[in-house]
């Protein structure tokens, strides 16, 4: 059971922890996206198709999944602190192992491995943030931490694509294993160190509440929007970068790290999310983003000017950002006392979705245009959308179950 903060605590710097938090969750999951730049030089080095190579983006995020499944259970056992610096030791001996590896298929592996290890923090930072912050800081941090998990979707492109142009693919890993160092002092160094929820837990013990997720229609629904959120997102990337050096743009790859870069902009809507959703409500919040996404979506492909492709892009990620926060807080509400467990299920199928993105976007134009690729996207996006529109309450349907 989570712990509430109370005035009996000592005094804390709630912005440097939120600043921290919010770094650490950036730099963590940059390493989802550095192969998206990636992945036509990974498919002439090795040899490999542009799919396959795709797969290097794509191990990570199972690997990433599955790790969200026990973190939690694994926090509440031996501390929330102690097992994201531990993350961040193994992601930083991972990360460096990959610089240095020569085979495609150790590549593999060894990203599969650094999504495992990156997973030490995303859920488990939330949890501690639930813990350690007072409520009427909470959703203001938690609202930071997601805009830190989103904004490095820009983030890890961008850097990856600067320093491999400069230093090669292998200098990538080289700077993020040191950023992980650097995260991890952080870490050390400023966040407090909270007590252990449940020290005579079993590690398998919430598992067995996945009967009572599932049972409800509309968590089930809520994760057919998971599924595919950033499944859009990552794939959107990934064809953006495709078409823009095509022959309808003809830009350099530092051309397109610029239009990349701007993508920041629309996360930064990120923490407006919660705003909106206390005027609003939540599964409004939820299918607005969703209506946005789809529409910027489905007409990338069919913009011959570069400013308004641009402008679209934008209005893409806004929907995105203003997506992802309403989401979790829908998932967390709908779990009742089963929330854990239901935001763990919940992050494994958000990212099983972009272990999927990158092959699913390669295989969509290597048989149709960029812009029925696009229209594609946007359709699957419209599955989500369609998912959130059947959702009809915000709390669960059967608090019996969840309480069992």
């Amino acid at each position: 059971m989570l712990q509430p903060v109370n005035s009996s605590l000592p005094k804390r710097n709630y912005s440097l922890m939120t600043a921290v938090l919010c770094w650490s969750g950036m730099a963590v999951m940059s390493s989802l996206y550095v192969t998206i730049p990636l992945i036509s030089l990974f498919a002439d080095l090795f040899g490999v198709t542009p799919t396959q190579a795709a797969a290097a983006g794509s191990v990570f995020s199972l690997g990433f999944a599955i790790g969200c499944l026990i973190y939690g259970a694994l926090s509440d056992k031996y501390g929330r602190k102690k097992v994201i610096v531990i993350g961040l030791m193994a992601l930083t001996v991972i990360t460096l192992l990959l610089g240095v590896t020569d085979s495609f298929f150790w590549l593999l592996v060894l990203r599969g491995l650094q999504g495992a290890a990156a997973a030490a923090f995303s859920p488990v930072a939330l949890a501690y943030a639930v813990e350690m912050f007072p409520a009427e800081k909470r959703v203001t941090t938690i609202g930071f931490i997601s805009t830190g998990f989103l904004v490095a979707g820009i983030v890890g492109q961008v850097v990856s694509g600067l320093i491999s142009q400069q230093y090669g693919w292998n200098a990538v890993f080289y700077v993020l294993a040191g950023t992980y160092v650097v995260t991890a002092f952080l870490v050390i160094r400023f966040l407090p160190k909270g007590e252990i929820q449940q020290a005579h837990a079993i590690i398998w013990e919430p598992l067995k509440q996945i009967g009572s997720v599932f049972s409800q229609k509309n968590l089930l629904l809520s994760y057919a929007v998971a599924l595919v959120l950033l499944l859009s997102f990552v794939s959107m990337y990934t064809v953006l970068g495709s078409y823009l050096s095509g022959p309808d743009f003809g830009l350099t790859k530092q051309e397109i790290l610029y239009v990349r870069s701007i993508g920041v902009i629309g996360m930064l809507l990120s923490p407006l999310s919660g705003r909106l959703a206390k005027r609003f409500g939540v599964r409004a919040v939820l299918r607005g983003g969703l209506l946005l996404a789809m529409a910027g979506l489905a007409s990338l492909g069919l913009i011959t000017s570069l400013p308004l492709l641009v402008i679209l892009s934008l209005v893409f990620v806004a929907g995105i950002a203003l997506s992802v926060p309403a989401l979790v807080s829908l998932v967390g509400q709908l779990g009742g006392k089963s929330r854990g467990i239901a935001v763990s299920v919940y992050t494994f199928i958000l990212f099983a979705g972009t272990s999927l993105g990158p092959i699913l976007s390669i295989r969509f134009m290597e048989n149709g245009s960029y812009a029925l690729t696009f229209v594609l996207l946007a359709l699957i996006l419209g599955i989500g959308l369609l998912a959130a529109l059947l959702i009809r309450r915000e709390t669960p349907e059967d608090p019996a179950a969840v309480e069992k």
